[in-house]
């Protein structure tokens, strides 16, 4: 958003990020956002903050390995995908 610093730029993010749809989507996010925002460029929050507009589901079939992620997420979801164990399968 114009106008907006990157602290709260990063904390909206985290919100957005803890408050999906679904709670497996709420745990692996919310974690990811915890552990990642914080080290992310401008260029990788932009990113990142276009995956979260992605419908839940298809977020959860693209970490979980269902179906490929769509090109621009790839590197991401794969990165998203490595905290997720024990969520999407058992750890």
């Amino acid at each position: 958003m114009q106008g907006e610093t990157r602290e709260i730029r990063l904390k909206r993010l985290r919100m957005r990020s803890m408050r999906r749809g679904i709670k497996e989507m709420d745990l692996i996010l919310g974690g990811y956002s915890d552990q990642h925002l914080d080290r992310m460029d401008a260029e990788m929050l932009d990113l990142y903050e276009r995956l979260l507009e992605e419908n839940d589901q298809d977020l959860y079939q693209w970490v979980s390995g269902q179906v490929a992620a769509p090109a621009p997420y790839g590197e991401l979801v794969a990165e998203i995908a490595l905290g997720a164990d024990g969520i999407v399968r058992p750890a």
